[in-house]
C-alpha cells in the first residue's frame, strides 16, 4: 500500500486489539446463551470479514476489517477455558488445556514458517485468500463437532431441561438455581457482561495472570516483527522463507513444552491424590517456577547471540528455550485460573485476555522503535529486566494462592462441590 513500516504494523496491532476486546463480551455471552451459538456465529462473522479483506485496496477499510476480524475470531480463545471446564472434571483439565495451548501458542510461529512459503512471490490479497479457505475448513469442522457434541454449558442445559419438562408435562416444579431465575436483560448487561471487568479489577489471581500473559504475548508479537529486522536483509540477510524458518526454534520449544507437561501433570495428580481428590491449583505452578527463571536467561542469551557475527543457530537455539518457557508460563496462568474459577473461568480468562492482547497490540509498535532505537542487544536486555521482575509470580501463587482463592466469591462458590466429591 506504500505506507511506512511503522504504519504497516498497525495491520497486526488492530487485529490483536480486536482480540483484546472480543473476549470481554463473547465469553460472558457464552455463559448466558451457551457455547455453541457464540462459537458458530462469531467465527462465521470473522470469515465474512476475512473474505472482505481480500478485496479492499486502501489502508482505512483494511484496518477497520482487521479490528473486527480480531474481535469475532477471539471466540476461539475466549471460550475454550469454559468449554474445557464443561467437558472435563476440574482435576482432569490439565491434558486438554495443554493440547489446546500447544496449538494456540504454537500456531503463530508455525504460521510464520508455513506462510513464508505461501507469501513468497504472492500478493497480500492472495495470502489472505489462502487464509480464508484454511479458516473456512476449520469452521466447517467446528460446526460439525459442535452439533455432534451438543451444548455443554451447565446453566443453559438446566434451563432447556426445565423448559422441555414444562412443555411436555406441564410441571413447572423442576428445580432451577436462583441465579438462573434472574436471567434477563438486566442480568445480561449488569452481571454477565460486567463480570470479566470485575474479575480484572478485584481478583489478584486474574491480575497476576493478566500481567504475565500480557508480557508473554507482547513478546510473542514483538518477535514476529523483530525477527524480520534481526534475520532479514538488514541483519543476517535472509529472504522471506529464511526468516520464516528461523521461527522453528520457537516452534520446537513450544512442542517440547507439551512433552514436559506430562511430568507437570503427573506431579499435579499426585498432589490431588494426597489432598484426598480435593482441588490443588497451586500444584499447577511446579514447572512454571523453572520456566520463570529460564525465560530471562533465554532472552539474555538471545541478546548476545542475535548478531550477524555469530552463527544464526545460536539465537534460534536461545529462542527455543524462550518458546518452552513461554508455553509453560502461559499454561500455568490459564490452568490455575481454570482450576480456581471453574464454570466462571471464561470470564476470568477474558479478563486475562484483555490485558494480554492489549499488550500484544502495543508491543509490536513500541518494540519496533525500541529495536531500531537502541539495537537488538540493548532492547533484549530491557525485555530481560522485565522478565526478571515478573519471575516471582509463580512462587507467589504457590505461597499465597490458597488465601487468595478463599477471599474470592467466585472461587469459593465451588467449595461445597469439592466437599461433596471428597
Amino acid at each position: 500500500m506504500g505506507v511506512p513500516a511503522h504504519i504497516a504494523t498497525l495491520g497486526l496491532s488492530m487485529y490483536i486489539l480486536g482480540l483484546a476486546f472480543g473476549p470481554m463480551s463473547l465469553a460472558p455471552l457464552s455463559e448466558y446463551f451457551g457455547r455453541r451459538p457464540v462459537y458458530i456465529f462469531s467465527y462465521g462473522t470473522f470469515l465474512l470479514l476475512l473474505l472482505a479483506t481480500t478485496y479492499v485496496q486502501s489502508l482505512g477499510p483494511f484496518l477497520v476489517l482487521r479490528l473486527f476480524s480480531g474481535y469475532f475470531s477471539s471466540t476461539t480463545i475466549s471460550n475454550f477455558g469454559g468449554t474445557i471446564a464443561d467437558l472435563w472434571h476440574h482435576n482432569d483439565t490439565g491434558p486438554a488445556m495443554s493440547w489446546f495451548l500447544w496449538a494456540a501458542t504454537g500456531g503463530s510461529p508455525t504460521g510464520f514458517v508455513l506462510f513464508s512459503f505461501i507469501a513468497h512471490g504472492r500478493t497480500w490479497h492472495e495470502v489472505f485468500r489462502v487464509m480464508f479457505f484454511i479458516c473456512l475448513s476449520f469452521w466447517i469442522i467446528l460446526v460439525i463437532a459442535l452439533y455432534a457434541l451438543g451444548e455443554t454449558h451447565h446453566s443453559v442445559l438446566i434451563l432447556k431441561r426445565a423448559k422441555t419438562v414444562r412443555e411436555t408435562t406441564g410441571n413447572s416444579a423442576i428445580e432451577v438455581p436462583d441465579e438462573l431465575k434472574q436471567r434477563g436483560p438486566k442480568h445480561l448487561f449488569g452481571t454477565a457482561l460486567a463480570r470479566p471487568f470485575r474479575f480484572l479489577a478485584t481478583e489478584a489471581i486474574v491480575q497476576f495472570g493478566a500481567l504475565y500473559n500480557g508480557f508473554l504475548y507482547g513478546l510473542s508479537f514483538l518477535f514476529n516483527g523483530a525477527f524480520h529486522m534481526i534475520f532479514g536483509p538488514n541483519g543476517y540477510g535472509y529472504d522471506t522463507i529464511g526468516i520464516g524458518i528461523c521461527f522453528l526454534g520457537i516452534v520446537f520449544g513450544i512442542c517440547f513444552g507439551l512433552f514436559t507437561n506430562i511430568y507437570q501433570e503427573r506431579y499435579y495428580q499426585r498432589q490431588v491424590a494426597k489432598a484426598g481428590q480435593r482441588d490443588v491449583p497451586e500444584a499447577r505452578v511446579y514447572h512454571a517456577k523453572v520456566a520463570a527463571v529460564v525465560l530471562p536467561t533465554s532472552l539474555l542469551a538471545f541478546a548476545f547471540t542475535a548478531t550477524p557475527e555469530i552463527h544464526p543457530f545460536f539465537p534460534v537455539l536461545a529462542s527455543a528455550f524462550w518458546g518452552w518457557s513461554f508455553y509453560c508460563l502461559i499454561l500455568m496462568t490459564l490452568t490455575y485460573t481454570e482450576d480456581a474459577y471453574k464454570t466462571f473461568s471464561a470470564s476470568g480468562l477474558a479478563g486475562v485476555g484483555l490485558i494480554r492482547n492489549l499488550a500484544g497490540a502495543v508491543f509490536p509498535l513500541v518494540g519496533r522503535s525500541l529495536f531500531l532505537g537502541i539495537g537488538t542487544r540493548d532492547a533484549c536486555l530491557v525485555l530481560t529486566g522485565l522478565a526478571v521482575a515478573l519471575a516471582p509470580i509463580p512462587f507467589m501463587l504457590e505461597r499465597y494462592g490458597v488465601s487468595l482463592r478463599k477471599r474470592s466469591p467466585w472461587a469459593t462458590a465451588h467449595d461445597d462441590e469439592s466437599d461433596d466429591e471428597a
